[in-house]
């Protein structure tokens, strides 16, 4: 086990320190990555880096983690605009760089990830023709629905009708009864 300092920090190491921050933050990575790494060099806590990272070292470097900031977000546009083909060799170049040369395991990954790709795409044609099943339902219940529409009008007016009807005759009736007429 390692043994964790508990000495003044030095203008290296708070220099080290703020590089490998602004470093995470450019490149979209967490504080709390950026911490453990420098820990890990420096032999101190993460949290002792956090600690002077946000007591301290945060307030020199300002205008360096605006400019990460910014870097970050145009890295991310950039790699948005890259194609699928594009995004593959980035991430094959980085993980080549991180030491990383599993060749297989970068090649199942791979079709691992364009079976999927085939999944979403056959599942989207399944989804366009279940949709386009949909509409045609859609459509002929609503010529349905208009249908009855129509014929329950109909059989509105023709109720009103027969009301009015009823209503007249019995206007009808009262007169005479009222005049001592009988039927």
């Amino acid at each position: 086990m390692t043994t964790t300092r508990q000495d003044a920090w030095t203008k290296d190491e708070d220099v080290l320190l703020a590089e490998v921050v602004l470093r995470h933050i450019r490149e979209g990575g967490t504080q709390l990555q950026a911490f453990e790494e420098v820990g890990k060099k420096l032999s101190r806590t993460p949290a002792a880096c956090g600690f002077r990272w946000n007591s301290l070292v945060r307030k020199q470097y300002k205008s360096g983690i605006e400019l990460a900031k910014k870097q970050r977000k145009e890295l991310k546009r950039q790699k948005s605009s890259l194609t699928k083909h594009e995004r593959f060799e980035e991430n094959r170049i980085r993980q080549a760089e991180n030491g990383e040369r599993n060749p297989i395991r970068n090649l199942i990954i791979s079709l691992e990830q364009l079976e999927k790709q085939w999944l979403e795409r056959k599942n989207d044609a399944d989804l366009h023709k279940r949709v386009s099943l949909l509409e045609n339902e859609n459509q002929a219940l609503k010529k349905e629905r208009d249908h009855w529409l129509s014929e329950y009008r109909t059989l509105l007016g023709v109720m009103e009708k027969a009301r009015k009807l009823v209503y007249l005759e019995d206007e009808v009736v009262k007169k005479k009864a009222k005049n001592g007429k009988g039927f």
